[in-house]
């Protein structure tokens, strides 16, 4: 069964950082793209981030030179950096292999609030 955890979500003032993980099993984890999507209150869900298995990353522009996305294939686990964060990145923030592929985790929350 696969399983999709994030976590690492929080309140953050503007400007300030946060960083994301999202922990996956029941899938063979190096051979998946990963991505993180985000889901902001009355949007559609959105790819922000993606990292292919090779390690190449890709950005919605939005974030881009803001956000950085890793992996380690060592712990199934792919992370989120975020950076310089807006009241416009709030939003629930969810890991997936894209097109997507999985059942959607419970994804984590990201508040940018002063």
């Amino acid at each position: 069964q696969v399983q999709l955890v994030e976590s690492g979500g929080g309140l953050v003032q503007p400007g300030g950082s946060l960083r994301l993980s999202c922990a996956a099993s029941g899938i063979i984890f190096n051979r998946n793209d990963m991505g993180w999507y985000r889901q902001a209150p009355g949007k559609e869900r959105e790819l922000v981030a993606r990292i292919s298995v090779s390690a190449i990353t890709n950005y919605a522009d939005a974030v881009k030179g803001r956000f950085t996305i890793s992996r380690d294939n060592a712990k199934n686990t792919v992370y989120l950096q975020m950076n310089s964060l807006k009241p416009d990145d709030t939003a629930v923030y969810y890991c997936n292999a894209p097109p997507p592929y999985y059942n959607w985790g419970k994804g984590t929350l990201v508040t940018v609030s002063s």
